[in-house]
């Protein structure tokens, strides 16, 4: 039976500056940094015995203790909590995802999710599985916002997921990135699978894996940043995150794929204005279960994204965009 948890850490001297989350997360490695900031946010982090936030800033030298509580068994439950419907119908339900919603219930996450969301909101569920909750067709990650498409019943939810695996579902993201890329639009096509050292990472620099597609074309180029709309042909775990990270263009505040490059300038205040990953499910298009007919949703952009890309481009030099060039790896 696993038992809760203590941990203490002394944040060393090079840890001046950096984000609580981010020291725990690199310190504890066989935690994933939404885990650590699940835990800080639940009250279980403490900075010289004093109940700290996630993106508190380290002086270096503070003792750091962290609490795991022993699992509990997740058993959704309705909650009525905040959730923007974009599409609902007899068959599905569309939603726009927040920032810091975590899709299922799970270890850390046993109440406050999409799912106890869903089932206080969708009235006409019929089931899956055998079980009265909401199928859920696809995932996004905890800190990714917008598009997420839900089955109200098998029927839907078996129809819903050959749309996806076959390909003829239409995604497209927003993203941040760091610096600029040298093409303007770019193919990134690669195999893709479980980084063989860092275990909770993704990679496209695999010898054997599963095919990976990737298109993305820049938008707007700032100082150190641009914003890029990506589609995403497959749908691999952290796909749009790896790619780009592996092309030299990691997401801003990701802390995974990108915790080695430090933004600068208004880079780094764009950071601080978001405060997570720097992605947005912007659109999505896929064909009705029930009539075939092609559905098309899109979710505006969330408040801190909008607010990120106002402080970039407080100081964006116009430049045009490189020469359009594919990439394919």
């Amino acid at each position: 039976m696993v038992t809760a948890e203590a941990r203490e850490l002394r944040a060393p001297p090079e840890s001046r500056g950096e984000r609580l989350d981010q020291v725990l997360a690199r310190a504890f490695s066989d935690l994933t940094r939404s885990r650590i900031q699940g835990l800080i946010e639940a009250g279980h982090a403490r900075v010289d015995g004093k109940p700290a936030k996630v993106a508190l800033r380290l002086r270096g030298g503070e003792l750091l203790t962290l609490q795991i509580p022993a699992p509990v068994a997740a058993v959704p439950v309705a909650e009525e909590l905040p959730l923007a419907v974009l599409h609902e119908d007899r068959d599905l339900v569309v939603v726009d995802k927040a920032a810091g919603m975590v899709v299922h219930p799970g270890a850390g996450h046993a109440s406050g999710t999409l799912v106890n969301a869903l089932l206080h909101r969708v009235k006409d569920l019929a089931g899956v599985g055998g079980e009265l909750r909401p199928g859920i067709v696809h995932r996004l990650d905890k800190d990714t916002t917008g598009c997420l498409v839900v089955a109200k019943h098998e029927s839907a939810l078996v129809a819903l997921q050959k749309s996806f695996k076959t390909r003829v579902v239409e995604k497209t993201y927003l993203a941040l990135v760091h610096g600029t890329p040298k093409v303007a639009e770019a193919r990134i096509e690669t195999l893709y699978g479980r980084h063989p050292v860092h275990r909770q990472r993704f990679t496209g620099k695999v010898k054997e894996g599963k095919p990976a597609i990737t298109e993305y074309r820049v938008l707007e180029t700032f100082e150190d940043a641009a914003l890029v709309e990506v589609d995403l042909l497959t749908g691999r775990t952290h796909q749009i995150r790896a790619h780009l990270s592996e092309a030299g263009h990691p997401l801003l505040c990701d802390g995974v794929y990108g915790a080695s490059r430090k933004a600068k300038g208004r880079a780094a205040e764009a950071e601080e204005v978001l405060g997570r990953q720097a992605l947005h499910a912007w659109k999505l298009s896929f064909p009705h279960p029930r009539t075939g007919k092609v559905l098309h949703v899109e979710a505006p952009l969330p408040t801190d994204f909008t607010a990120a890309l106002k402080v970039l481009r407080a100081s964006a030099v116009p430049t045009a965009p490189a020469k359009t060039r594919a990439r394919k790896k």
